[in-house]
């Protein structure tokens, strides 16, 4: 079994599907592209196409080198996205940083959590995922699927639910319906610097019990008498008793403010 398949991986072979996705970013040749999990080179034929530089992130041996034939003017480096360092990345001179991938679905979320870490570098991101986690990046307060994931993705990135991508675009077809998120990181986010990991914690522990007030919720979760929350929850403004899915990341910030 190679490394692909195991993390799950289905290559797209819709061409019109794939120019769709690279129209997200609108490549130019004044860009710097990133593709991660290349694979047989849907995407990577039409990025290759219109952007400037383009780096290409594949952990598969045997992919990488009929990749490096077929497309022999881009950088494809075997390389686990999970740890890659976008970070270290250069914009370059007029032009931006894109990152596009048709992610694997075993390892989308830590892959999305490392481009989100290195946000500050990038500038749009096109990213295939299953539907399922797409919805819960995208979706708003009181939604039945907004959750941790949405409100630490939204803090600093606008999300948008771009394009729904149906099994039989894919060889072979997942058992799973996919679909498109572009994230374009925020010039500032809600959340102070100095509140950054605070807010992780109460944000998480906000929704790791979804079924209790958001008071029973904190104050378990960030081992806090009961006391302590709810009067931090009532002086942000915050009804202790709501339920952390109807709250909005401004209201997050301002609980987190008064927690910390």
């Amino acid at each position: 079994m190679t490394k692909r398949r195991a993390l799950g991986q289905h290559f797209l072979r819709d061409a019109g599907i794939a120019r769709a996705i690279v129209d997200l970013v609108a490549p130019s040749a004044q860009d710097l592209v990133v593709e991660i999990g290349p694979g047989e080179g849907a995407l990577t034929n039409e990025l290759a196409r219109r952007s400037g530089r383009m780096i290409a992130l594949e952990v598969d041996r045997a992919l990488l080198e009929r990749l490096r034939r077929r497309f022999p003017t881009i950088e494809a480096l075997e390389a686990d996205a999970r740890t890659w360092e976008y970070g270290r990345l250069s914009r370059p001179p007029a032009g931006r940083v894109l990152v596009v991938g048709n992610l694997p679905y075993s390892v989308s979320k830590p892959i999305v959590a490392a481009l989100l870490e290195a946000r500050a570098s990038l500038d749009v991101m096109a990213l295939m995922l299953q539907r399922e986690v797409a919805e819960r990046l995208a979706a708003p307060p009181g939604s039945r699927v907004y959750g941790a994931l949405s409100v630490l993705t939204q803090a600093v990135s606008s999300v948008e639910l771009a394009l729904r991508v149906p099994p039989g675009a894919f060889r072979p077809p997942p058992q799973v319906e996919s679909a498109v998120v572009r994230l374009t990181p925020r010039a500032t986010s809600p959340v102070p610097p100095d509140l950054e990991r605070r807010f992780r914690e109460v944000v998480r522990a906000a929704f790791g019990r979804r079924r209790k007030t958001l008071a029973n919720a904190l104050a378990g979760g960030l081992g806090l008498s009961l006391g302590v929350v709810r009067e931090a929850a009532t002086t942000s403004g915050v009804d202790p008793g709501r339920r952390a899915e109807t709250l909005n990341i401004d209201e997050f910030v301002a609980l987190t403010a008064r927690l910390s």
